[in-house]
């Protein structure tokens, strides 16, 4: 069947005129009728007339290397002609005039955008668009993770990218980590998330929550399938502040990486608290790189403790500051309802945006107001900084460090987990996010519920996916 191909195989067959872009088209779009609820646009008719046009198309040398792949993107990554609403009221009419970097970069390589894939409202958790996951995560007792930065819910949570790549309605997915939006869903879902090195993909089109967290990344069937990918969208882009010049990412020696004499590090101090169907599956995998001659043995980084207040006082503030544009005048949803200036303000905001994303931008205006600027942003950006030295100190021992991804595998659907339970999801993942470190997420455990986290230093993104790669076929 072609939606059980791997990404690499798909184009592979495309290639070699086996498979033509529609016909694959069609196999994952019936997919997406089968597992609904994963995508909040889908324009079919559009993507089989490009797809079609892709079959009279010549296959020689020159063909880019994505040539008829369809590619899911998160919603709040900008697509030309196709609506980007960061699943919000506040931008439900928005169609951008222009496409993200990362959506032009696959476009050139000859992807076809399938559809865009929904989200917590603006990457924050939002409970205005969540549902039941049906069977639509790997397992179909448990849901498929968390679509954002897991904030506060009382429901079920969104289905996403990563259940989108579960469900084989996309064969591969672009989305967003601030905190571990595509690392959790990943490691709930039993498939492959990988956040680049900060700076490493360019964030131009990507609708900001937390600017100096957000970074474009991917969810995937299996590794070479996200290296596939990120050696397209990966590179310098000059119209992205953050974006570093003069670093390529190359990927093209994954599938041969040799684990001896590597060194990893057991981060500890995201073992406390942890599952023991969890602990089980790290230290199996440890037990795994051992065996292909690698060193593996604990190692601290105490700042990892206290990442949580540090991640959410930072997030927060730059979220108030960001969102700020949504004022009913300039961006945005504008209320029927005002007859004074202040009132089109409030109204708009108050109808525009959910509970959860109001929420957390009242937190953030009042860690931005004078006095608590000092006593908490400062101060949290002061432990940002520490948290950065400290792993620099661990990767000039070790190659590698090692965690789960999430305390406990994906929960079932008659599980409500509250708001403290949630944020705790993303106590392994947010470390990573803080110091601009790149990490994946790799399936693991008996029911693949469970995600192994890899974390390398700066741009050692390719070390970072190839190892990533022994784990997966040993």
């Amino acid at each position: 069947m072609i939606h059980t191909k791997t990404a690499v195989e798909l184009c592979g067959l495309i290639r070699g005129k086996e498979l033509k872009p529609s016909e694959v088209c069609e196999s994952f779009l019936s997919r997406c009728d089968e597992n609904p609820g994963a995508y909040l646009h889908l324009d079919k008719d559009a993507v089989l007339s490009q797809a079609k046009e892709l079959d009279n198309a010549a296959i020689t040398s020159e063909t880019p290397a994505l040539f008829g792949l369809p590619v899911a993107i998160k919603d709040n990554i900008c697509t030309k002609g196709v609506p980007t609403t960061c699943a919000s009221k506040m931008l439900e009419n928005f169609v951008p005039p222009y496409d993200a970097t990362v959506v032009s970069r696959l476009k050139d390589s000859g992807a076809i955008i399938l559809g865009k894939t929904n989200m917590d409202e603006f990457a924050m958790g939002c409970v205005e668009r969540t549902m039941n996951a049906g069977g639509a995560s790997h397992d179909p007792a448990r849901a498929p993770g968390f679509e954002g930065t897991c904030g506060s819910r009382d429901v079920s949570p969104v289905l996403g990218g990563a259940a989108a790549v579960a469900a084989t309605s996309a064969p591969v997915a672009v989305g967003s980590d601030t905190g571990g939006a595509i690392r959790l869903p990943a490691a709930q879902c039993g498939v492959v998330g990988y956040r680049p090195t900060y700076g490493a993909v360019s964030r131009y089109g990507l609708m900001a929550y937390a600017g100096s967290f957000d970074q474009i990344g991917l969810i995937a069937g299996n590794v070479s399938d996200a290296a596939l990918l990120a050696s397209v969208i990966a590179g310098h882009d000059s119209r992205d502040s953050k974006s570093v010049p003069g670093v390529a990412l190359n990927f093209s020696q994954i599938e041969n990486f040799d684990m001896r004499g590597k060194k990893i590090g057991m981060l500890s101090q995201c073992f406390n608290g942890v599952d023991a169907d969890v602990a089980q599956a790290v230290g199996d995998a440890a037990k795994v790189y051992e065996s292909l001659g690698a060193t593996v043995e604990e190692v601290s980084v105490p700042l990892v403790e206290h990442c949580l207040p540090v991640f959410y006082i930072i997030a927060l503030g730059e979220a108030s500051s960001n969102l700020s544009r949504y004022d009913g005048v300039g961006y945005g949803y504008r209320t029927a309802n005002a007859g004074s200036l202040d009132e089109l303000y409030v109204n708009s905001r108050t109808e525009g945006f959910g509970a959860t994303v109001k929420q957390r931008l009242w937190l953030g205006t009042y860690l931005l107001s004078a006095g608590n600027y000092e006593k908490y942003f400062e101060k949290a950006l002061v432990a940002r900084a520490m948290l950065a030295a400290q792993f620099k100190a661990a990767f000039e021992k070790y190659d590698f460090l090692l965690s789960p991804v999430s305390p406990k595998a994906a929960h079932g659907h008659d599980e409500s987990p509250g708001a403290t339970d949630v944020a705790k999801q993303e106590r392994c993942t947010v470390p990573a996010s803080l110091a601009g470190l790149p990490a994946v997420s790799i399936p693991c455990g008996t029911n693949k519920s469970v995600g192994v986290q890899l974390i390398a230093n700066r741009f050692n993104d390719a070390d970072l996916l190839g190892a990533a790669r022994v784990l997966e076929v040993s």
